[in-house]
């Protein structure tokens, strides 16, 4: 019951971002409680790292008053790339959940596999392909509009 509200709060968000901004949507829970959610705003923001995770990330920081989230669950309608994946890292977030892959950008199952490194000080678990049909379709329909 859980994961299927925050799955569905984390789409929910991406359509939001959809004023340019590739529609990944993030939410960030604690217990069951939500802390954040965040759509990706690189765009609107003229920042380059205020991607949904990152927004996600330091609104459920500052929410709780500290830096390491752990025992917290990230949702996200797509694989992290890298930038994202050390923030996870450094955050010490317990659970990492997402829908789509990207062969392209992703850094979780494909690219350089963040957490697989040695030097990698934090590794959560990870749960693909949750809520994966609708995060594709979500992004491929946000592409094709665009081409």
């Amino acid at each position: 019951m859980r994961s299927s509200i925050s799955v569905r709060r984390a789409a929910a968000c991406a359509p939001a971002a959809a004023r340019g901004e590739v529609p990944v949507g993030a939410v960030i829970s604690r217990a069951g409680v939500i802390l954040s959610v965040a759509a990706n705003a690189p765009r609107h923001l003229n920042d380059p790292t205020a991607h949904a995770e990152m927004q996600a990330i330091r609104a459920a920081a500052a929410a709780i008053g500290s830096d390491r989230l752990a025992d917290c669950d990230l949702w996200v309608t797509l694989e992290p790339c890298a930038m994202c994946a050390g923030a996870i890292a450094h955050a010490r977030i317990a659970r990492v959940y997402y829908g789509a892959s990207d062969e392209k950008g992703g850094a979780i199952e494909h690219g350089p596999r963040l957490f697989e490194q040695p030097t990698c000080h934090h590794r959560p678990e990870i749960f693909p392909g949750i809520g994966e049909g609708e995060a594709a379709a979500l992004l491929r329909g946000f592409f094709a509009a665009r081409r």
